[in-house]
């Protein structure tokens, strides 16, 4: 997929960049899969900013996604692709022969008429879902459960992978995008395939309008507040942090500093760090 760049007719407009949409249909959303959603601008129930730096934006619509696959062995046919305002990915609209109608998330080469059905018996081709249990070692999988029957929660952003390396023991070793290497159980569920939109990374956001349409506000540097709102603020010109690392607004270690418990459960089921040498 290519990108997008534009005419320098303004400084934003010489940098900007935008993934080419040429390549999805053209379908309005489908109605029934459709739902709103309730912006707080990052305030909780009793409205005080818990999110800094949220609001306003581009006001859209929830697509609500099948991440569980649970309608097995119905094959499904594959009637659009769509953007999603939601999320980074492209989705897609599926048909199954009973007439319902469900969004997934859309793989790499996945294309408008194929078929895709979830189950055990499932071909290992993108966009068919089947247990771990079922996926060859080496396939490249997304969106993959953490609990059987829960539905997707891991490998699930524009571009993404995960591999299946290994199973024994009732589990399967998972090599996550970031490196990691997790265990799963082998009856949770994942989609073969790429997560679409790979070039979502180098997109250049060009200006700062752009970025309010996505619901984000300014984000104003520590270091040149004062010294009464920011640990970072104060002294005479470009001052250095003036501690033994970077800190929140409220004097927390921030930037790197590890908030992992070092009591957690899971810790077990992670085979090797995304870090480690």
């Amino acid at each position: 997929m290519a990108m997008k760049t534009y005419k320098p007719t303004s400084p934003a407009r010489r940098q900007m960049t935008n993934v080419d949409y040429s390549c999805l249909s053209k379908d309005a959303p489908e109605r029934s899969l459709l739902t709103t959603i309730k912006k707080n601008a990052g305030r909780n129930s009793y409205g005080r900013i818990t999110v800094r730096h949220q609001g306003g934006g581009n006001r859209n619509k929830y697509r609500i996604i099948d991440f569980k696959r649970n309608k097995l062995d119905v094959p499904a046919a594959v009637t659009s692709i769509q953007y999603d305002p939601n999320r980074t990915a492209f989705i897609a609209l599926l048909q199954y022969e009973d007439g319902e109608k469900a969004y997934i998330l859309c793989p790499e080469g996945l294309k408008v008429g194929d078929q895709v059905v979830s189950g055990a018996a499932a071909d290992i081709k993108p966009g068919n879902a089947l247990p771990l249990e079922n996926i060859p070692v080496g396939t490249v999988i997304h969106n993959i459960e953490l609990y059987p029957g829960k539905g997707g929660q891991l490998v699930r952003s524009a571009g993404s992978s995960a591999q299946l390396m290994a199973k024994e023991n009732g589990y399967a070793q998972i090599r996550m995008p970031s490196g990691e290497v997790r265990l799963i159980r082998l009856n949770c569920k994942a989609t073969i395939g790429v997560v679409s939109n790979g070039e979502h990374a180098n997109v250049s956001i060009g200006k700062a309008g752009r970025k309010r349409h996505m619901g984000i506000r300014p984000t104003v540097r520590g270091s040149v507040m004062n010294p009464c709102d920011h640990p970072h603020g104060g002294g005479e010109g470009k001052s250095p942090i003036g501690r033994s690392g970077p800190v929140t607004p409220w004097g927390k270690p921030t930037l790197g500093y590890k908030t992992r418990s070092k009591k957690a459960k899971t810790d077990k089921f992670i085979v090797k760090r995304r870090n480690a040498k």
